[in-house]
């Protein structure tokens, strides 16, 4: 690792092969805590490249507990994280409306790092149980239209950076990694993204995927639609820049979709926006989102056909109904 090291603060890059073999290595325990903290710290200093992006994805490939789920045609909802908005938990809220609204969802998320609620912690606060049993989550997907792939039962190789992330407390290069390595390699993803630099390194990548995608980025720095600005939103296709109008809703206020001080304030907003009950602006982000979760995953080629299909979801009550089931599933399977 010394060496490495050095060679990145002579201003250096890695190779797409450097950077997949450091983190094969980091991942079996092979350098020690301060130099594995050092190593993230150049990325938080400096910019990742697309290669060494490449690398990094490639190793935890190589290294997760595949899933499959045979002839299911899912989607993932997932954000960076890392922009330090800590906002509600709403890439989770919005895969509920997209599953009660009849599309598969594999759902890959984590405990929160940089915010004070991850999907995780929300998701197990309320009972979910998490597993990397195939079956188990093939189950819930056939019965819910939904699974949780909790990211450290995939990532084992992980485990040696968790305890240093935490301490950090800040983004760090996994935050970017984490929506690119969802075990279950579903065929469509939106994928939330914290700056623009960070947008076009996913395109690049993405371009080389066989995947329907749409990279979310709001420019006042939001890694989801926020409503609080315009937000990029690219696919294959095109770069399209959307505003609350085009959703037919207002533009909101950061402080309407902050997601609370502790996991409990979390939670109460998170059962509030299930049970329609939320004040509008964190309804109108959720359905937001999921109108362009639908889109992307070609529900309807009306952005509006979208967003009322997703406001029919949670309204009608088959996004809670789609969470309570899954819970009562997940508890029911693991012991």
């Amino acid at each position: 690792m010394k060496e490495i090291l050095n060679h990145l603060f002579e201003h250096n890059k890695l190779s797409r092969t450097e950077a997949k073999e450091v983190l094969i290595n980091i991942s079996a325990g092979k350098y020690n805590t301060a130099q594995v903290a050092v190593f993230m710290g150049v990325f938080m200093m400096r910019s990742v490249s697309v290669e060494e992006l490449r690398g990094f994805r490639e190793a935890l490939l190589d290294l997760c507990v595949p899933v499959e789920f045979p002839g299911s045609q899912s989607i993932d909802l997932c954000g960076t994280g890392g922009d330090g908005k800590n906002t509600f938990n709403i890439s989770t809220l919005t895969s509920l409306v997209v599953a009660g609204a009849g599309l598969k969802v594999t759902k890959h998320g984590n405990y929160g790092v940089s915010s004070v609620c991850g999907s995780s912690n929300v998701l197990e606060y309320f009972g979910y149980r998490f597993t990397n049993k195939e079956a188990e989550l093939q189950e819930q997907l056939h019965e819910t239209n939904i699974c949780f792939l909790h990211a450290p039962l995939f990532h084992p190789a992980m485990k040696f950076v968790g305890p240093i992330r935490r301490d950090l407390g800040v983004k760090t290069f996994f935050n970017m990694l984490g929506p690119l390595v969802n075990p279950a390699k579903p065929p469509v993803q939106m994928i939330g993204v914290f700056s623009l630099e960070l947008a076009r390194l996913y395109k690049y990548l993405m371009e080389e995927d066989e995947v329907q995608y749409a990279i979310i980025h709001a420019l006042d720095g939001y890694d989801e639609i926020s409503l609080t600005e315009d937000v990029l939103v690219m696919t294959k296709k095109d770069e399209m820049l959307y505003r609350a109008k085009d959703f037919g809703v207002a533009s909101t206020e950061p402080k309407a979709i902050y997601g609370g001080n502790t996991i409990e304030e979390a939670a109460g907003i998170f059962r509030a926006v299930l049970e329609n009950t939320a004040n509008d602006a964190r309804r109108h982000v959720v359905l937001a989102n999921a109108a362009v979760a639908l889109f992307t995953a070609g529900y309807s080629s009306s952005l509006n056909d979208c967003y009322d299909a997703a406001e029919a979801s949670l309204v009608s009550g088959r996004a809670i109904n789609v969470f309570n089931k899954v819970i009562t599933l997940s508890q029911k399977q693991s012991p």
